[in-house]
Formats: structure tokens, C-alpha cells, sequence
């Protein structure tokens, strides 16, 4: 759906409004998604639709996937999830999977950024250089 910029701007701005800090504030949201719904503005469907993909981008950006070869215990877990608060802030929400294709080491996603130390993608970078 192409969104016509006027109705991106007044979504981004309406969106600006309900953010606490970095933290999306649910109530904020619906009241704004409830306003417009109701008002009808010019372009209506296009803010609710731009206001959605940005609250997705927001809610992707806390959601943490961590794959490992084997199983980690509760000490790499709890040393894993520390660092990552750390760097990103607390209120993250953890997947751990095991996925024994990676061969050892791990992968973790948090939103668009992955940090990949398993084996199979060092393996993959040696074979790719020669």
C-alpha cells in the first residue's frame, strides 16, 4: 500500500506521541488508533496502516532469538541475557531455541541485528574466500 506522505507525517507524529522513552505505551496507542478511526481524517486507512508497521518495527525491535547448537544452561542464559540488556535496555523479550544445523557457537537476533558465532557461518566465510 502506498501511503501518501501527508498521512505518513501525521502518523509518525501521532505515533512520536504515544512512545514513553523507546517504550511503546499501549494505551497511548489505542486512544490515537481510536481517535482517527473515529474522526476519519483525510487518508485515514493509510495513518492506520502506517501506524501499525511502525508499531510492529517497535515491538520487533525487544524481541531477542537465540539459537544454539546444543542446549545453553541457566548461567550462559542469564550471562547471555544481562550483556544484552546491557547493551539494549531491559524489557527484552527472549526466545531460546536449539538448532543443531549451526554446529556450535550461537546466533542471536534482537529486531534487524544478528550476531552469528556459530560454526557453520564461519565455515560458510572460510569457503567463500577461496
Amino acid at each position: 500500500m502506498k501511503i501518501p506522505r501527508e498521512a505518513a507525517t501525521i502518523a509518525r507524529r501521532a505515533f512520536r506521541m504515544c512512545l514513553d522513552g523507546d517504550r511503546l505505551d499501549a494505551g497511548k496507542l489505542r486512544r490515537v488508533v481510536a481517535k482517527v478511526a473515529s474522526s476519519k481524517p483525510r487518508n485515514w486507512q493509510a495513518i492506520l496502516h502506517e501506524l501499525k508497521r511502525q508499531t510492529r518495527l517497535v515491538l520487533e525491535r525487544r524481541q531477542v532469538k537465540v539459537e544454539s547448537a546444543g542446549g545453553l544452561t541457566d548461567q550462559e542464559m542469564d550471562r547471555v541475557k544481562a550483556e544484552l540488556e546491557r547493551q539494549y535496555g531491559e524489557g527484552l523479550e527472549y526466545e531460546f531455541l536449539i538448532n543443531p544445523d549451526l554446529i556450535g557457537g550461537m546466533r542471536i537476533r534482537v529486531g534487524n541485528d544478528v550476531w552469528d558465532g556459530s560454526v557453520r557461518n564461519r565455515l560458510e566465510r572460510l569457503s567463500n574466500s577461496f
